[in-house]
């Protein structure tokens, strides 16, 4: 690349899509005349989802703008609780965070999940006829132009996972109201519409049911509600939301 010199610097928390020699500080880039900052930035590594306020000596410009010679350029990370215009806040997961869907859908935000990998073109193309923030630790399918807003999960583990949508985010917390196998709605359940349903031992033992509108499972406080209520008790006393 032969062209105008700039000076490039990157927020703390982009540093890590960077290569090593960009990690400290301000430095060189030479661009090509003719690309965007945006193309510049994604060159780097960072998935524009990850840039927010975008400073060219020190005055806010598109991911548009062509740099020149000389220009100091600095890219921030996205400002936290982030604003997604335009649609109510919901989500798309790749195949690869089921956990994570998982107990957003316990805590009541809409998670939309696919067991089965569809392929990035696919996820991306569901993101923007749904409207929905697809989630990703991928950052070649954040890239795709068709997604109508992403995010890249930087943890690999599920507690942390958590932690991050929801500060990034701050959805509306609404646990135990949706289904966490398939995002459903749940309704209070009769014990004798669902007695077809459950095991006898079930039967004996609990009387409270729910029932999800779209796949009809059915939920009781059994083995494993102690650990889901800790999970979602956490993220209440963290991030507040109302319970159901």
């Amino acid at each position: 690349m032969n062209g105008p010199e700039i000076h490039l610097s990157v927020a703390p928390e982009l540093r890590l899509f960077v290569p090593s020699e960009r990690r400290q500080g301000r430095t060189t880039l030479v661009t090509d005349g003719s690309s965007t900052l945006g193309h510049v930035i994604e060159s780097l590594g960072i998935p524009l989802t990850e840039a927010g306020r975008v400073l060219v000596d020190d005055r806010e410009v598109a991911v548009s703008h062509i740099p020149r010679a000389g220009e100091s350029v600095e890219v921030n990370g996205v400002e936290r609780p982030q604003q997604v215009p335009g649609a109510p806040l919901r989500f798309l997961l790749d195949v690869h965070l089921g956990t994570l869907a998982r107990r957003l859908r316990l805590l009541g935000v809409d998670a939309a999940y696919e067991n089965e990998d569809i392929g990035d073109p696919a996820l991306a193309t569901l993101s923007a006829k749904e409207q929905r923030v697809l989630l990703s630790r991928d950052r070649g399918l954040l890239r795709r132009r068709e997604i109508w807003a992403g995010a890249y999960i930087y943890s690999d583990r599920p507690d942390d996972q958590l932690r991050d949508v929801l500060e990034r985010f701050a959805p509306v917390l609404a646990p135990w109201t949706r289904c966490t196998a398939c995002n459903g709605s749940l309704s209070v359940a009769d014990k004798d519409s669902v007695q077809d349903q459950l095991q006898q031992g079930t039967q004996r033992s609990y009387d409270v049911f729910a029932q999800c509108t779209a796949c009809e499972r059915v939920y009781w406080r059994g083995a494993h509600h102690a650990r889901l209520e800790a999970i979602v008790e956490e993220a209440l006393r963290e991030f507040g939301g109302a319970a159901a």
